[in-house]
């Protein structure tokens, strides 16, 4: 008989000083360029981007994925732990994390979450994801011995975990921080061994996880705890993942917008024809921002249009099938604008909602693209049905905001 794996457990985190935190938290690493990440940090020597981002430390030009690099950080991320900016917590503890954008809150609950439910997929995946990016998150986890950019994973709705995350939240927090983007984060401890065993409870008996954002991160890990599986020595934290978990109804997805660079030889008059064959075209006195699925805005030569899927379009019951992002690329992107390849093609480029629909207007006035589509935000409830079902999603179709900082706490492998 299998037993099923632990989802999670608590860990020691490495965390700053409450009075370091707002100097040391900083976006996440693959939400800056390297070039922003210099500016950024310029006259902050305790920001984490000096370990996520260590190319910043070296010259100009240097290959992000160069062996330096890597050792760099390690250098960085052991300087903070020297200088006592970074300290352990003395025992295994759940933290709890509250994020706020405006009037949007969510809060939940930082921990290492299970390699072995992972691997199983009771903590599920959407996204495929790149070697490359594997590679690089791999070496960086291997050159620091730590987990320092958690994964965001989302679970089902349970009013007993949201309690126990309310009350942790009473308590005075060892961090609150308002970043320059004006996004604040709040972190507590949660040290008393019943309310840690009770949050062991209600979050174990949890049937699954669903990763919204770090699926490059979680596969990292998936693979430094295999490599790590065959060594002699104690496995430590190296079985576990740092995670931040919301429940599923707080976590906020923003629509994630589409720009072509061309209309695949058309005029603008065959195009339109050619859309309205497959959605119901209607011109727009102003920007469309789309209020349910199945509807998109679409910019093209100064005007915008709302277009509406025809119903009888909307024929799989596949959950990817279904998806906005789906019936876009299989209606237009595809056969009217030869765009089959979503990863690979230069001809289209993604751009996040919280860049707004000014964007998509500014990229398609300055002549760079012919034509942008607005989205409705993919629904959570849907996502985790295509994690459900095993499938994969289209290429940037979500877009989630706000974003968990780095460096507010680590995981260290042992």
């Amino acid at each position: 008989m299998s037993v099923e794996p632990c989802l999670i457990r608590p860990f020691a985190g490495l965390r700053p000083r409450s009075a370091d935190a707002a100097a040391v938290a900083a976006p996440p690493y693959d939400v800056l360029s390297s070039e922003e990440a210099r500016v950024a940090a310029v006259g902050k020597p305790l920001s984490f981007l000096h370990v996520s981002k260590a190319e910043i430390d070296l010259p100009p030009g240097i290959d992000h994925h160069a062996p330096e690099v890597y050792a760099k950080s390690a250098d960085n991320f052991r300087g903070l732990i020297d200088a006592g900016v970074l300290r352990r917590d003395p025992h295994p503890c759940y933290y709890a994390y509250r994020l706020q954008m405006g009037r949007h809150v969510q809060t939940g609950l930082v921990a290492v979450a299970s390699i072995a439910a992972y691997d199983s997929n009771r903590i599920r995946k959407h996204e495929f994801t790149r070697p490359d990016k594997e590679d690089d998150r791999v070496r960086q986890i291997e050159a620091l011995n730590a987990q320092t950019g958690p994964v965001l994973l989302a679970h089902p709705e349970s009013p007993e975990a949201d309690d126990l995350l309310a009350q942790a939240a009473e308590t005075a927090p060892v961090a609150d921080v308002r970043a320059e983007d004006g996004i604040r984060h709040t972190l507590w401890t949660i040290a008393d061994t019943d309310r840690i065993a009770r949050i062991d409870t209600v979050f174990g008996a949890m049937p699954s996880f669903y990763i919204a954002d770090g699926h490059h991160r979680s596969a990292a890990a998936s693979r430094v705890a295999a490599a790590r599986r065959g060594q002699t020595a104690a496995l430590g934290g190296s079985q576990f993942f740092l995670s931040v978990i919301f429940p599923a109804s707080q976590m906020r997805i923003m629509d994630y917008n589409r720009v072509v660079r061309d209309l695949n030889g058309l005029s603008q008059e065959a195009f339109l024809t050619a859309v309205g064959g497959r959605y119901d075209v209607t011109p727009a006195a102003a920007a469309v921002r789309p209020e349910r699925t199945g509807v998109c805005g679409m910019y093209l030569a100064g005007r915008w249009y709302r277009l509406e899927i025809k119903p009888g379009l909307i024929l799989s019951a596949d959950p990817v099938r279904r998806l906005d992002v789906s019936l876009l690329a299989e209606q237009i992107l595809g056969p009217l604008l030869g765009i089959t390849d979503l990863r690979r093609d230069t001809r289209i480029d993604f751009v996040g909602g919280m860049r707004g629909l000014a964007e998509l207007e500014r990229r398609v006035n300055g002549g760079e693209m012919a034509v942008a589509f607005a989205m409705f935000p993919t629904p959570m409830a849907e996502l985790m049905a295509v994690a459900d079902a095993g499938e994969v999603m289209p290429p940037k179709s979500t877009w989630f905001e706000p974003k968990l900082a780095d460096g507010l706490v680590s995981h260290l492998l042992d």
